[in-house]
């Protein structure tokens, strides 16, 4: 029998072969605050060192709360370093009873299927009834670390309501929040850390804190809006006239990431366990026929979409295998998410607000065939049960009555085991390891989290530091190509170099644009460009050209060196503007070793332009490297290896230290038998692509990023040679 376990990651590797890298951005809305970079916590724990654990609470002890030491009753040790690995453990007998009277001997823990050594072992007990007649409650302030004092206690219950109004109809949103705020008002503790969270929340925004009764006051003010497209705020105003294809895929992504940015934040905050509530209906990149519109505030068109009232129009093998591929998309997307989520000790309770579902479609809604609805019905449950098993929640899904499922939550919280191993194999792969905890009790019935994700190499040696070290002369390069042209030019200039074909010459591309308002009259218009080298002069003339429209970039060959460039800057009659003189080292492509071209930065400024621009390699590169989070970036360069090979790529998204925030996807548009294949290096052959063998892209997903400068690090490696370059940029809001 497959499990669902099993079908979901069949169905993510599917999804990971044939999924779009749909990431329309989630930016700002004119009430968001501006937030700094966000750092994504590093995996790897702090060097290995054991410390004699100290009474670090901010108040006395909690009458109600015990957090046992060993049995010996030695003082409690806690362990860390890069390869240490923390488990929560829940034990409970035939009945559903917690059992907590079991000793460290009790446990074993397999890491993919080899049996490791327990070395940290502690019992987590809470009793509410004790905690409230206590009548203990200690405010939280807002710093950073006054959040990460008062979560750091393990014998604190952290919780964070997400409030996926995206995913929620308006109906069921208000039967979901009277049911939330009756469980608040009776089941929380004054000791319970809880914030509440939407997918347009901006991270800075989600504070931990003890007044509950704002947490009730903030889930009263719900509201669903799914499938209601009428625009709440400027963001939401810039893409609302989008297909509604288009619009769900941009929701579904801005509830993703954000959701995955509270994970990140949740693991900066402490190491033990924290729970997520998410109130969704689930996620699906699919919408039936009857239901898509070309613009999504407007009602369905029946004399452009026909499928309004034909019922059946999505019972066909066209749309089956259309919906069974969305469906795959959608759960590679989630596989971000419980990724982050494991790495990060975080379990995500999903409550489905349908309650007792029978049909994914109500009567307010285009009629839709029992086969489409059943369909549409069951991915959307599925996500919701995958997103809880993965991450060691618990699904409250086809339940009238929340209410057990919650208390379910508020139990697995209130009783654990907290073990802890040294890593036998210490793996530094990156890769997901599984884990299995088993008690010597065959009677006895344990839940744990399915495994972790490895840390890197890279994480390994920032972790082993012992000194902070400054950011890299190479970040400070880099950013250095972000500053404008200084006051008074009149135009802003980008120049790349990439091999040309075959006459160990280097190809170089120039690209020009007006900048904004400098304090002058007259605009630029047009741009003399001299080249100029040892070897002569390689270029002269007008761009653009006369007759070529607005095109204004160049590309020529040149013989590796040193090159100067004089620019004349005309007016729209001819006249002579301004001047200016650029030098660079033009590099050789023809050495023996592994070299990267000078990447270049493509903007789409909505999801229909990012559609023609990803396979379209003719499009010139973007001057200016400030991007906003209502546009789509693509990252292209090639690569080169010794004897015409191709090398193995990698990219990652790091912060002004250096420090890598998030791996990138690397694409081959050019690789053989397909348009968007993984790089994976080899060799390179003609296949006919208008990208070619070497080319690479890298697309960047900017929702979840807050404004600020960051850096894409691109790494190739062919046998023992590796080259690496840094290409900044800056998002606002």
């Amino acid at each position: 029998m497959v499990t669902l376990r099993q079908m979901t990651r069949r169905w993510i590797a599917v999804g990971a072969a044939f999924g779009l890298a749909l990431a329309l951005t989630s930016g700002g809305a004119a009430w968001q605050q501006r937030q700094e970079p966000a750092t994504e916590p590093s995996a790897a724990e702090p060097a290995a060192a054991e410390t004699q654990a100290t009474d670090q609470r901010p108040d006395a002890e909690v009458p109600g709360i015990a957090v046992e030491p060993a049995a010996d009753g030695q003082p409690l040790i806690f362990r860390s370093g890069v390869n240490y690995i923390r488990v929560d453990a829940y034990v409970t007998d035939e009945d559903g009873t917690p059992v907590f009277d079991l000793t460290q001997d009790d446990f074993e823990v397999y890491e993919d299927g080899v049996k490791q050594d327990v070395d940290s072992f502690q019992v987590i007990r809470i009793d509410p009834l004790e905690v409230q007649a206590s009548g203990v409650q200690t405010g939280v302030g807002v710093t950073r670390s006054d959040q990460e004092l008062a979560a750091s206690q393990p014998d604190v219950r952290v919780f964070v309501i997400f409030l996926d109004d995206y995913h929620v109809r308006e109906g069921n949103g208000i039967r979901a929040r009277r049911m939330l705020v009756d469980f608040l008002e009776n089941e929380l503790i004054p000791t319970d850390l809880v914030a509440v969270m939407y997918p347009l929340t901006p991270l800075d925004s989600v504070v931990l804190t003890r007044d509950h009764e704002a947490i009730i006051r903030a889930v009263s003010q719900f509201e669903g809006v799914k499938y209601e497209y009428e625009a709440r705020n400027t963001y939401e105003a810039r893409y609302v006239f989008y297909p509604t294809e288009v619009v769900e895929r941009v929701r579904n992504d801005v509830s993703l990431s954000a959701l995955r940015g509270l994970m990140i934040r949740l693991g900066g905050l402490r190491e033990g366990r924290k729970s997520v509530l998410l109130v969704s209906e689930g996620y699906s990149n699919y919408v039936p026929p009857q239901l898509r519109s070309q613009n999504a505030e407007m009602p369905v068109d029946p004399g452009i979409n026909p499928a309004r009232f034909d019922p059946f129009a999505g019972d066909n093998s066209f749309e089956e295998s259309f919906a069974f591929f969305r469906s795959a998309e959608i759960l590679s997307d989630l596989r971000y998410i419980f990724r982050t989520a494991n790495r990060f000790n975080t379990s995500i309770y999903t409550v489905d607000p349908r309650g007792l579902a029978v049909f994914e479609f109500d009567v307010s809604e285009p009629t839709v065939s029992f086969n489409t609805d059943r369909r549409q019905l069951r991915v959307t449950q599925d996500t919701l049960r995958i997103l809880a098993e993965e991450t060691g929640g618990r699904a409250i899904v086809n339940q009238n009555d929340l209410r057990p499922g919650l208390e379910r939550m508020l139990t697995d919280a209130n009783g654990y085991y907290l073990l802890g191993y040294n890593s036998g194999a210490a793996p530094t792969d990156g890769e997901f390891h599984e884990i299995e905890v088993r008690v010597s009790n065959p009677s006895l019935r344990v839940r744990a989290r399915p495994g972790y994700w490895a840390i890197t190499e890279r994480d390994v040696q920032r972790a082993e530091r012992t000194v902070v070290n400054e950011p890299p002369r190479a970040v400070d390069v880099a950013l250095d190509q972000l500053a404008e042209p200084r006051r008074g030019r009149l135009v802003r200039t980008w120049l790349g170099t990439s091999r040309s074909d075959g006459n160990g010459k280097t190809q170089v591309t120039f690209v020009w644009e007006p900048t904004d308002g400098r304090g002058r009259r007259d605009e630029a218009s047009t741009v003399l460009l001299t080249a100029m080298g040892d070897g002569g002069a390689y270029f002269r003339g007008r761009i653009p050209e006369e007759g070529a429209g607005e095109r204004n970039w160049a590309t020529f060959e040149v013989e590796p060196g040193e090159l100067q460039l004089g620019l004349a800057i005309e007016g729209s009659g001819g006249e002579v503007l301004d001047r200016d003189r650029i030098e660079m080292d033009v590099p050789d492509y023809t050495n023996p070793e592994v070299v990267l071209s000078t990447p270049l930065f493509v903007r789409a400024r909505n999801e229909l332009e990012y559609r023609s621009l990803v396979d379209d390699w003719t499009v010139p590169p973007a001057v200016s490297r400030s991007f906003r989070r209502t546009e789509r970036m693509l990252v292209r360069f090639q690569a080169y290896a010794p004897g015409g090979a191709v090398p193995e790529v990698e990219a990652r998204l790091v912060n002004r230290a250096g420090e890598t925030i998030v791996p990138l996807d690397v694409l081959q548009p050019g690789a053989a038998g397909a348009d968007s294949q993984p790089a994976s290096g080899g060799r390179g052959d003609a296949t006919g692509s208008q990208a070619g063998p070497n080319a690479f892209q890298v697309p960047v997903a900017l929702p979840f990023l807050p404004p600020g400068e960051y850096l894409i690090e691109l790494t190739a490696t062919f046998g023992d040679g590796e080259t690496t370059h840094l290409a900044a940029f800056r998002l606002e809001a």
